[in-house]
């Protein structure tokens, strides 16, 4: 009998160890929000002084884009909200920004969640270029 209860136990735990544990099944993670420049172009060239439009599209599919943040070189400029709600699935942005010091310079938007989740940071450059420079290329 203690034979036959040693085999019985002996058979669980084999048996037991027989499970095998399968891959985790991954989690879904959200979408991110999304933005993307409309204007002006990635290299575009202006001159000094010239008061620039800048156009983005941002967007998120899930709980919907609360605010858009602009940085010039890294910096703060600029951040706006929707006005006709707290929260839109698509917030479309026109800002000027007057283009100073002449070379190149770094435009990077950043989109929200009203949870504070951030889209990818998306960054063009520019060139501003002497308005003298200018006339004299004019000139010649």
């Amino acid at each position: 009998m203690l034979r036959y209860c040693l085999l019985l136990v002996t058979a669980f735990l084999v048996a037991g160890c027989n499970l095998q544990v399968g891959q985790p099944s991954p989690v879904p993670t959200p979408d991110i929000p999304q933005i993307e420049f409309q204007a002006p172009a990635n290299n575009d060239s202006f001159v000094e002084g010239t008061d620039l439009t800048i156009a983005l599209v941002a967007q998120d599919t899930g709980v919907g884009v609360a605010r858009v943040e602009l940085l010039v070189d890294d910096l703060p400029y600029r951040e706006v909200s929707p006005e006709v709600s707290d929260v839109v699935p698509v917030f479309t942005v026109t800002m000027n920004w007057l283009a100073e010091g002449t070379g190149y310079h770094s435009l990077t938007a950043i989109a929200y969640r009203p949870d504070g989740v951030a889209s990818r940071p998306v960054t063009i450059s520019i060139l501003i270029t002497d308005p003298n420079d200018a006339a004299t290329t004019e000139e010649a």
